[in-house]
């Protein structure tokens, strides 16, 4: 597998996102934003604060990282899905010397690519909002990279499994919205039912809110354990995106 040609699935969705990013931009930056003054500015009325953070800030710090998760996953999943299925793309980069690992690797970081993009433009809106501590901020987007490697490679294997477009309504609504909701990025998970602090360890979003957060407020300390996390789960599952994208389109 050789980079270089991976890059090259790269540049050309990157290419068909600069000439199509008006409608891509508007679904990832605008709902987070619609989050963003609900509930920081809405719900932030009756909630001042939260663990000493004004909840507005506590909101918005998180939502640097969920948004950021998103972008990757609609870009994986429904955007890999139509590049596949629809659009005929693979079938056109699979007659260049281009692989299938290669192809599967330019569409995982590709989608990488999509978080820091949105990551960083969350972090631009919440600057301009007043509601960043730190230019620490600065110092999560490797990390919103790595939690965009993470659910790029999640959804491409839920792309190589289900039997067709319709059935990504299960995955975002038994999958994605609670790990989502139990992020913790609206409420801290402290203090809920042991059982739940529990599975959140489990929880990707968790993990990645809590980078962001503790960045964003200039409390980067003790960071470390869910860096790792997210980096051990991408290495554990980095094979296995690979494989069933071979499995999918070479039966």
């Amino acid at each position: 597998m050789k980079i270089k040609r991976a890059l090259k699935v790269w540049q050309r969705n990157f290419k068909v996102y600069t000439k199509l990013y008006r409608s891509s931009f508007a679904l990832n930056f605008f709902d987070p934003l619609i989050y963003l003054i609900a509930l920081g500015f809405g719900l932030g009325g009756y909630v001042r604060e939260i663990e000493g953070v004004p909840y507005i800030k506590f909101i918005a710090s998180g939502i640097i990282a969920t948004s950021a998760i998103f972008a990757a996953i609609y870009e994986c999943t429904y955007g890999t899905y139509v590049r596949m299925n629809f659009q005929k793309t693979f079938e056109g980069i699979l007659a260049t010397p281009i692989n299938i690992k290669e192809l599967t690797l330019g569409e995982i970081l590709w989608g990488s690519t999509k978080s820091l993009i949105y990551g960083f433009t969350i972090i631009i809106v919440i600057f301009l909002f007043g509601l960043v501590d730190s230019p620490s901020v600065l110092l999560a987007l490797p990390f919103v990279f790595l939690s965009g490697f993470l659910f790029s490679q999640l959804s491409i294997i839920i792309v190589t499994i289900i039997p067709g477009i319709e059935s990504f309504n299960y995955f975002y609504t038994l999958v994605i919205t609670p790990l989502f909701l139990f992020s913790g990025v609206f409420f801290p998970l402290k203090g809920l039912p042991e059982f739940i602090e529990i599975i959140a360890f489990f929880n990707p979003f968790y993990h990645s809110v809590n980078i962001c957060r503790g960045f964003a407020l200039g409390n980067a300390f003790f960071l470390w354990k869910d860096a790792l996390w997210l980096f051990l789960v991408s290495v554990l599952i980095f094979p296995l995106p690979f494989k069933l994208m071979r499995k999918k389109i070479i039966p």
